[in-house]
């Protein structure tokens, strides 16, 4: 699945009723099966970036081309079916259904896709990120670095065309780090998947074959406001 964006901003609004520019992208691409890095620091937009890739965010405007479809410009609803079928996402957070066990998790995130849950298959994912022995416990039972697992297993259980990874490896240790790293990557390598991963860590980054930079085609500050509401980018 190749990724395009053109010309995407995005702002907030803060409390005093300003809108703060967090990204001003005017073209980022990756081809199909392609594996990339995104440095950037905290707070830098790195994470709003992977939402509005995936369409959990719209961006104020441009486009967001995935697998030659504009998502920006799709309703919610066919938005999160897209997502559902055809996205990963390994959140830094895990986002585990803390009453769930690891399997009934991964089960849960097969649901979503409209096909057939594989339970076969999620033995397999589980399995594969070394959690045969976790497959009946809570995230509660087990330790960071094996819910961090349980988030990557979940992430491929649609066997999604595209994998998006935001700071996949910062909540666990340097051994888990790099198992995570190598089964992200091998899983994309084998099935010709398409991977971002966002993180702030260069020995992360160096990782990959491709490194980019946030700051070096993120400029939102050549968003510029004009009067109360109206903003004017790349002009």
């Amino acid at each position: 699945m190749s990724l395009i964006l053109k010309n995407v901003r995005k702002t907030y609004r803060e409390p005093n009723g300003h809108r703060l520019p967090v990204l001003g992208i005017e073209h980022y691409e990756l081809a199909q099966g392609e594996q990339a890095s995104l440095v950037g620091s905290s707070g830098g937009g790195k994470t709003t970036l992977l939402n509005i890739i995936s369409g959990i965010l719209t961006p104020d405007s441009g486009e967001v081309i995935v697998d030659g479809k504009d998502i920006a410009r799709l309703p919610e609803f066919v938005r999160d079916q897209f997502r559902a079928s055809r996205i990963g996402f390994v959140f830094q957070t895990f986002n585990l259904l803390p009453a769930f066990t690891a399997l009934e998790n991964v089960l849960l995130g097969m649901s979503f896709s409209g096909r057939p849950v594989d339970r076969n298959f999620a033995h397999f994912l589980l399995k594969r990120v070394g959690l045969e022995h976790r497959l009946h416990h809570t995230p509660r039972r087990m330790s960071v670095g094996e819910q961090q697992r349980v988030s990557v297993a979940r992430s491929l259980a649609n066997k999604p065309a595209l994998l998006l990874a935001d700071e996949p490896t910062a909540n666990v240790d340097p051994g888990n780090q790099q198992l995570i790293l190598d089964l992200i990557r091998d899983t994309c390598r084998e099935n010709n998947v398409t991977l971002l991963m966002v993180t702030h860590s260069m020995d992360v980054a160096n990782v990959f074959g491709r490194v980019d930079r946030l700051a070096d085609f993120n400029h939102p500050e050549l968003c510029r406001q004009e009067g109360a509401s109206a903003w004017t980018c790349w002009q």
